[in-house]
């Protein structure tokens, strides 16, 4: 469902917040790190859907990484740094922004080829 975008950010924001990353003031990373997000969870509504229909989304975070994953079911593993030649799309602005900030992003392939996972790795 498209409001799987909105949950997912605020999730996100309530778990930085109970971390301590953008409590009093907001943290630099946070706005970027939240349209990367939302990115991803709508890459996997639009485009999942018709294999998968639950998303599932992963937070973690120590003292200087925030990093979070989107899961779905469905078996197609886009290729996210040859997104950056295609040119508008959200995994070139989700490539992008974490690079810009010293980020990692990787696709991660389920056991059984069956789903994958998208993960972005934040310095804080």
């Amino acid at each position: 469902m498209p409001s799987a975008v909105r949950v997912a950010r605020e999730t996100a924001e309530l778990a930085l917040a109970e971390w301590g990353i953008s409590a009093a003031v907001r943290h630099p990373v946070t706005d970027p790190a939240l349209l990367i997000l939302s990115e991803l969870v709508t890459n996997s509504v639009r485009h999942a859907s018709a294999l998968s229909s639950q998303i599932t989304i992963m937070y973690a975070a120590s003292r200087d990484t925030f990093a979070f994953g989107v899961h779905d079911r469905h078996p197609y593993q886009p290729p996210l740094y040859g997104a950056m030649t295609g040119g508008g799309s959200g995994l070139a602005t989700v490539v992008q922004l974490t690079l810009e900030l010293a980020g990692t992003a990787g696709v991660r392939q389920d056991a059984d080829g069956g789903g994958k996972s998208i993960w972005v790795t934040l310095p804080l």
